[in-house]
């Protein structure tokens, strides 16, 4: 009867009546998988994040210890408890606590992204600077929060939660984990959420923001550039953005070393497996860490909610960043941008670029703004890694 009782104390129900908000965070992770699997919001990283969500919060398990990672730095790490008692996404989420995953990524982002349409029109890089607007003014709404005794944000967390406005996932797990872990989970499922949810967020601000003369408004087609120009293109990046933001290669340089080895001509089988093989692995182990630090007692506070609102708010005025910022370049402009494609200037690629398509197609089937519009995404992808880069700089 003893070995029984003892059997019944450690199964999984007994678990799970000792720690009934485990039971809420489970419930989280099930509709994660909802709407990875059968919406298909970004599943490639939204079912792995669920499953990471799952297995942490099954009491007893033991596969992440959050109590090995809590100081916060890579150096504070706790290596004696993690060498003793570490569970298996213990020891994958170094990759996310040392910034690796996320500079892997953004090599393999590098290998698929075509820079071309942003070479043929430079002033592109204006369209994405200026979509970057939500980042700056949901860090100083974060900072408002705290000031107000509403919610408790620290400039650290303030930064880390503004990136979210950049929708580029990766940019806000590597910002997070070196400015507030602690807000890793939440930041990383408000990111991929609203990064899923572009053909939906974005085209009512474009079209709230514009008249219909405007969405009328025809592009010439961007010149031919030479591959020559591909080539030096990422060099010239990583060498100007280190002359002037060094805190921010991390991130650019993984990104330009990966469109160096699609582009150069020389290295097609590094650039399949950057592409593909190794991108694919690394998404797997990003998703599942960041969603194991998503415990019950860091993700469901009111801190949380703040979280996600501010995300949204964010996002959306990086939106109308683009936009507005399009119809000022007009007014002094004799070649008219059609603002549409402002709104392309977040970091979620290709899909703002598509949205900026369908947008402008639902007013002139005839009109094609899809090269135009991803000037604008890959320059809002240097733009956030950037911006990620000037926020750990300021406040790192």
């Amino acid at each position: 009867m003893n070995v029984l009782i003892e059997f019944l104390k450690e199964t999984g129900v007994a678990q799970l009546i000792k720690s009934p908000l485990s039971l809420i965070m489970i419930a989280i992770s099930c509709a994660l998988l909802y709407l990875g699997i059968v919406k298909k919001y970004e599943p490639l990283l939204l079912v792995p994040i669920a499953v990471g969500m799952l297995l942490t919060n099954l009491p007893g398990v033991g596969m992440f210890h959050h109590e090995i990672f809590a100081g916060g730095t890579a150096s504070s790490i706790d290596w004696k408890a993690l060498l003793s008692d570490g569970g298996l996404l213990d020891y994958l989420y170094l990759g996310v606590k040392l910034g690796i995953y996320p500079c892997i990524i953004f090599m393999g982002i590098g290998a698929m992204t075509d820079f071309g349409p942003l070479i043929a029109s430079p002033k592109s890089l204006l369209l994405g600077a200026a979509a970057q607007l939500g980042i700056f003014a949901t860090f100083a709404g974060a900072r408002a929060l705290d000031a107000l005794n509403i919610i408790s944000f620290s400039q650290r967390q303030a930064g880390a939660i503004g990136i979210i406005g950049g929708a580029d996932g990766p940019t806000s797990i590597w910002l997070a984990s070196n400015l507030s872990p602690e807000l890793l989970a939440p930041i990383a499922v408000a990111a991929y959420s609203y990064m899923a949810l572009v053909p939906f967020i974005q085209p009512p601000i474009v079209k709230l923001l514009t008249t219909k003369k405007e969405r009328l408004i025809r592009m010439e087609q961007p010149r031919e550039v030479s591959k020559t120009e591909k080539i030096l293109f990422p060099i010239s990046i990583i060498i100007i953005v280190y002359l002037l933001l060094p805190s921010a290669i991390p991130l650019v340089g993984a990104l330009m070393f990966g469109n160096l080895i699609r582009e150069c001509g020389v290295t097609e089988r590094l650039s399949k497996t950057l592409q593909n093989e190794l991108l694919n692995i690394v998404t797997i182990f990003l998703g599942i860490t960041v969603g194991a630090t998503a415990t019950a007692s860091d993700f469901l506070t009111p801190r949380t909610l703040g979280i996600i609102a501010l995300g949204l708010i964010a996002f959306s005025l990086s939106t109308a960043g683009g936009v507005l910022f399009a119809k000022l370049m007009n007014l002094f402009s004799k070649k008219k941008i059609n603002p549409i494609i402002g709104g392309a200037g977040v970091s979620a690629v290709p899909m703002a670029a598509r949205v900026s398509q369908k947008i402008g197609q639902e007013e002139d089937p005839s009109n094609f703004l899809l090269m135009h519009a991803m000037g604008s995404n890959v320059a809002g992808v240097i733009g956030s890694a950037v911006a990620a880069g000037l926020l750990l700089y300021m406040l790192g």
